[in-house]
């Protein structure tokens, strides 16, 4: 998995009733793009995220 900044993180809900989390990178703090990912998400919320699975990433 690689990104880069200002692209999108998408985490799915992995448990019934857990809702989708989605955020911007601001930073990579991975060699060539790779996690860890520091997410500014969409609740206003920072965190140093290594994203699993359940991750997607969407190009900005």
């Amino acid at each position: 998995m690689n990104a880069t900044v200002g692209d999108r993180l998408l985490v799915h809900g992995h448990v019934v009733g857990q809702r989708n989390r989605s955020g911007e990178i601001i930073e990579i703090r991975g060699p060539d793009g790779g996690p860890p990912y520091l997410v500014r998400f969409d609740d206003g919320h920072t965190g140093l995220v290594y994203p699993g699975p359940d991750a997607v990433i969407e190009p900005r």
